[in-house]
Protein backbone atom coordinates (compact mmCIF):
# COMPACT_ATOMS: atom_id res chain seq x y z
CA UNK A 1 0.00 0.00 0.00
CA UNK A 2 3.18 2.61 1.00
CA UNK A 3 4.77 1.58 -2.49
CA UNK A 4 1.23 2.49 -4.34
CA UNK A 5 1.01 5.67 -2.51
CA UNK A 6 4.58 7.15 -3.58
CA UNK A 7 3.78 5.94 -6.87
CA UNK A 8 0.64 7.76 -6.69
CA UNK A 9 2.99 11.14 -5.03
CA UNK A 10 5.36 10.68 -8.03
CA UNK A 11 2.88 11.37 -10.36
CA UNK A 12 1.17 13.85 -8.67
CA UNK A 13 4.54 15.35 -8.52
CA UNK A 14 5.31 15.47 -12.38
CA UNK A 15 1.82 16.69 -13.37
CA UNK A 16 1.42 19.55 -11.14
CA UNK A 17 5.77 20.47 -13.28
CA UNK A 18 4.18 19.98 -16.49
CA UNK A 19 1.07 22.11 -15.58
CA UNK A 20 3.38 25.26 -14.74
CA UNK A 21 5.24 24.21 -17.66
CA UNK A 22 2.57 24.88 -19.59
CA UNK A 23 0.74 27.90 -18.14
CA UNK A 24 4.26 29.43 -18.52
CA UNK A 25 5.33 29.28 -14.47
CA UNK A 26 8.39 27.78 -15.24
CA UNK A 27 10.49 29.04 -18.19
CA UNK A 28 12.67 26.88 -19.52
CA UNK A 29 15.27 28.51 -21.84
CA UNK A 30 16.58 27.27 -25.07
CA UNK A 31 20.44 26.30 -24.86
CA UNK A 32 20.51 27.48 -28.00
CA UNK A 33 19.64 31.00 -27.51
CA UNK A 34 23.34 33.19 -27.14
CA UNK A 35 23.96 35.75 -24.52
CA UNK A 36 22.56 39.53 -26.27
CA UNK A 37 25.78 41.16 -26.76
CA UNK A 38 25.85 44.89 -25.09
CA UNK A 39 26.20 48.01 -26.55
CA UNK A 40 25.97 51.86 -26.30
CA UNK A 41 22.43 51.59 -27.31
CA UNK A 42 21.31 50.41 -23.80
CA UNK A 43 21.93 53.78 -22.19
CA UNK A 44 19.96 56.94 -21.66
CA UNK A 45 21.17 60.20 -21.36
CA UNK A 46 21.06 63.57 -21.03
CA UNK A 47 21.95 66.31 -22.99
CA UNK A 48 23.33 69.71 -22.55
CA UNK A 49 19.78 71.42 -21.58
CA UNK A 50 18.75 68.53 -19.70
CA UNK A 51 16.65 66.28 -22.34
CA UNK A 52 16.81 62.74 -21.84
CA UNK A 53 18.57 61.38 -24.82
CA UNK A 54 18.61 57.07 -25.65
CA UNK A 55 21.41 56.22 -27.37
CA UNK A 56 19.90 53.81 -29.50
CA UNK A 57 18.98 56.97 -31.45
CA UNK A 58 22.23 56.84 -33.08
CA UNK A 59 22.40 52.96 -33.99
CA UNK A 60 23.12 53.01 -37.45
CA UNK A 61 26.14 55.52 -37.10
CA UNK A 62 29.54 55.53 -36.09
CA UNK A 63 29.91 57.35 -33.19
CA UNK A 64 32.95 58.75 -31.22
CA UNK A 65 32.14 59.75 -27.32
CA UNK A 66 34.50 61.86 -25.83
CA UNK A 67 34.77 63.49 -22.25
CA UNK A 68 35.65 66.87 -22.95
CA UNK A 69 36.61 69.75 -20.47
CA UNK A 70 36.59 73.81 -20.67
CA UNK A 71 39.65 75.02 -19.42
CA UNK A 72 42.39 71.94 -20.20
CA UNK A 73 45.11 72.56 -22.69
CA UNK A 74 43.59 69.68 -24.98
CA UNK A 75 40.38 71.94 -25.39
CA UNK A 76 41.61 73.10 -28.26
CA UNK A 77 40.64 69.55 -29.43
CA UNK A 78 37.02 70.94 -29.98
CA UNK A 79 38.21 72.88 -33.02
CA UNK A 80 39.12 69.77 -34.49
CA UNK A 81 36.53 67.65 -33.33
CA UNK A 82 34.36 69.88 -34.99
CA UNK A 83 36.04 69.90 -38.21
CA UNK A 84 35.69 65.71 -38.09
CA UNK A 85 31.89 66.03 -37.84
CA UNK A 86 31.61 68.45 -40.61
CA UNK A 87 33.63 66.14 -42.74
CA UNK A 88 31.95 63.06 -41.96
CA UNK A 89 28.55 63.98 -41.03
CA UNK A 90 26.48 63.46 -43.82
CA UNK A 91 28.00 60.08 -44.81
CA UNK A 92 26.83 59.11 -41.08
CA UNK A 93 29.31 60.20 -38.59
CA UNK A 94 28.86 61.66 -34.80
CA UNK A 95 30.71 62.76 -32.52
CA UNK A 96 29.05 62.76 -28.44
CA UNK A 97 30.72 65.12 -26.05
CA UNK A 98 30.50 64.16 -22.20
CA UNK A 99 31.65 67.00 -20.09
CA UNK A 100 33.65 65.79 -16.91
CA UNK A 101 35.26 67.72 -14.53
CA UNK A 102 37.09 64.62 -13.43
CA UNK A 103 40.61 65.94 -14.26
CA UNK A 104 42.06 68.85 -11.67
CA UNK A 105 38.60 70.83 -11.91
CA UNK A 106 39.19 71.23 -15.19
CA UNK A 107 35.17 71.67 -16.63
CA UNK A 108 34.02 73.49 -13.41
CA UNK A 109 30.94 75.19 -15.55
CA UNK A 110 27.22 74.81 -15.25
CA UNK A 111 25.90 73.29 -18.61
CA UNK A 112 24.67 76.69 -19.94
CA UNK A 113 27.84 77.87 -19.38
CA UNK A 114 29.70 74.76 -21.46
CA UNK A 115 26.99 75.50 -23.89
CA UNK A 116 27.53 78.63 -24.54
CA UNK A 117 31.75 78.36 -24.25
CA UNK A 118 31.76 75.50 -26.69
CA UNK A 119 29.64 77.58 -29.08
CA UNK A 120 31.22 80.63 -29.06
CA UNK A 121 34.93 79.78 -29.06
CA UNK A 122 34.69 76.41 -31.19
CA UNK A 123 31.55 76.79 -32.93
CA UNK A 124 30.63 73.22 -31.58
CA UNK A 125 27.38 72.20 -33.21
CA UNK A 126 28.12 68.08 -32.47
CA UNK A 127 25.90 66.84 -29.71
CA UNK A 128 26.82 67.90 -26.53
CA UNK A 129 25.51 66.30 -23.22
CA UNK A 130 25.05 67.08 -19.14
CA UNK A 131 28.38 66.72 -17.22
CA UNK A 132 28.80 63.45 -15.96
CA UNK A 133 31.60 61.49 -13.94
CA UNK A 134 34.25 59.23 -15.49
CA UNK A 135 35.78 57.68 -13.48
CA UNK A 136 35.75 57.22 -10.04
CA UNK A 137 32.89 55.81 -7.58
CA UNK A 138 30.20 57.89 -9.32
CA UNK A 139 31.32 57.04 -12.56
CA UNK A 140 28.76 57.26 -14.78
CA UNK A 141 27.31 53.49 -15.57
CA UNK A 142 28.16 54.53 -19.59
CA UNK A 143 31.94 54.90 -18.58
CA UNK A 144 31.45 51.62 -16.60
CA UNK A 145 30.29 50.08 -19.51
CA UNK A 146 32.87 51.75 -21.62
CA UNK A 147 36.51 50.86 -18.98
CA UNK A 148 35.00 47.35 -17.95
CA UNK A 149 37.08 44.37 -19.37
CA UNK A 150 34.00 42.59 -19.36
CA UNK A 151 31.60 44.63 -21.16
CA UNK A 152 34.50 45.77 -23.34
CA UNK A 153 37.57 43.60 -23.58
CA UNK A 154 40.11 44.85 -25.70
CA UNK A 155 39.06 49.16 -24.99
CA UNK A 156 39.18 48.58 -21.42
CA UNK A 157 40.93 50.43 -18.77
CA UNK A 158 40.13 53.93 -16.95
CA UNK A 159 39.82 57.16 -18.59
CA UNK A 160 43.36 59.10 -18.01
CA UNK A 161 42.18 62.43 -18.90
CA UNK A 162 39.98 64.53 -20.59
CA UNK A 163 39.60 63.99 -24.44
CA UNK A 164 39.81 60.27 -24.54
CA UNK A 165 37.78 59.40 -27.94
CA UNK A 166 35.83 56.05 -27.48
CA UNK A 167 35.08 55.03 -31.43
CA UNK A 168 31.95 52.76 -32.27
CA UNK A 169 30.33 51.14 -35.40
CA UNK A 170 27.21 51.22 -36.77
CA UNK A 171 26.15 48.45 -34.21
CA UNK A 172 27.29 50.00 -31.21
CA UNK A 173 30.39 48.24 -30.77
CA UNK A 174 33.32 49.65 -30.12
CA UNK A 175 36.12 48.91 -32.51
CA UNK A 176 38.72 51.48 -31.49
CA UNK A 177 39.87 53.91 -28.48
CA UNK A 178 42.17 56.71 -28.57
CA UNK A 179 44.16 58.65 -25.80
CA UNK A 180 43.56 62.03 -25.10
CA UNK A 181 46.68 63.49 -26.96
CA UNK A 182 45.75 61.79 -30.33
CA UNK A 183 44.28 64.89 -32.42
CA UNK A 184 41.41 64.29 -34.19
CA UNK A 185 42.89 64.88 -37.55
CA UNK A 186 45.30 61.79 -36.81
CA UNK A 187 45.33 59.72 -39.57
CA UNK A 188 45.19 56.25 -37.56
CA UNK A 189 42.02 57.98 -36.36
CA UNK A 190 40.87 59.30 -39.85
CA UNK A 191 41.59 55.82 -41.27
CA UNK A 192 39.30 53.97 -37.99
CA UNK A 193 36.55 56.18 -38.58
CA UNK A 194 36.25 56.02 -42.99
CA UNK A 195 36.47 52.01 -42.13
CA UNK A 196 34.06 51.87 -39.79
CA UNK A 197 31.53 53.72 -41.91
CA UNK A 198 32.53 51.88 -45.17
CA UNK A 199 31.62 48.49 -43.54
CA UNK A 200 28.18 47.89 -44.31
CA UNK A 201 27.83 46.22 -40.97
CA UNK A 202 29.71 48.21 -38.80
CA UNK A 203 32.51 45.64 -37.98
CA UNK A 204 36.24 46.42 -37.88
Amino acid sequence: MLKICTVLAVFAAAGVVAAAYAYGFIFNPSPADPPKERTMYEFEMKDIEGNPVKLDAYEGKVVMIVNTASKCGLTPQYEGLQALYDKYKDKGFVILGFPANNFMGQEPGTEKEIKEFCTLKYNVSFPMFSKISVKGTDQHPLYTYLTNKESNPGFDGDISWNFEKFLADKNGKVVARFSPKTLPDDPHMVHAIEKALANGNGGN
